[in-house]
């Protein structure tokens, strides 16, 4: 039994490979069982952090005093300038890691717009915050999103086109986590997403 990885050097590699995969992999009825498994935790995972946002929403004091407010946010200056750095260096090298780098940094973007915003809220930095959150932060998040539509679309129009499938390939909602070309459904190798 050969067990070497294969490392997919080429457009639709990886799906290939994914499909390799899903021959060899667990039973169908297993993934099923794994994948119910995981959509009943993350159901779960709504439920509490939703109870959690209600109970907070009546609970948290209107001010609260940090000792530690300026490692807080440095920190998370940190970690954004680090995701924006390893989207660039991604996108400079064409590496595909880049899709999840620029989803992870325009999510850190956002939230910075938001918690600066909400936290000068009231005061005279608000203009500040709003100016950052509507010419910049937004802006390049939105940016980076559109980016990553762009390259997954073009990305699925080739390997579209490598299978020979006619017409243009279905919008993204529509295509399943593992799509092969050969059928709508998923594929069995969504089990690495639950084990």
């Amino acid at each position: 039994m050969d067990t070497a990885v294969k490392i997919p050097t080429q457009t639709g590699a990886l799906l290939d490979t994914a499909r390799d995969l899903s021959t060899a992999g667990p039973q169908p009825e297993r993934v099923k069982r794994l994948r119910n498994r995981l959509l009943v935790a993350l159901l779960a995972c709504c439920a509490g952090l939703g109870s959690w946002t209600v109970y907070l929403a009546f609970s948290m004091p209107t001010g609260y005093h940090s000792k530690a407010w300026s490692a807080a946010w440095v920190g998370f200056d940190i970690l954004l300038l680090l995701a924006l750095t390893g989207t660039v260096v991604a996108a400079m090298l064409r590496r595909q890691i880049v899709v999840m780098l620029a989803v992870f940094t325009a999510t850190l973007l956002l939230c910075d717009a938001w918690f600066d915003i909400v936290l000068d809220w009231g005061t005279s930095d608000v203009w500040v915050s709003l100016a950052s959150a509507a010419f910049i932060e937004v802006p390049l998040a939105l940016f980076l999103l559109s980016r990553v539509r762009k390259l997954i679309r073009v990305a699925l129009q080739r390997r579209w086109r490598e299978l020979g499938l006619p017409g243009d390939p279905p919008a993204l909602h529509r295509i399943p986590l593992f799509f092969t070309g050969e059928t709508a459904e998923p594929a069995a190798s969504e089990a690495a997403l639950c084990d």
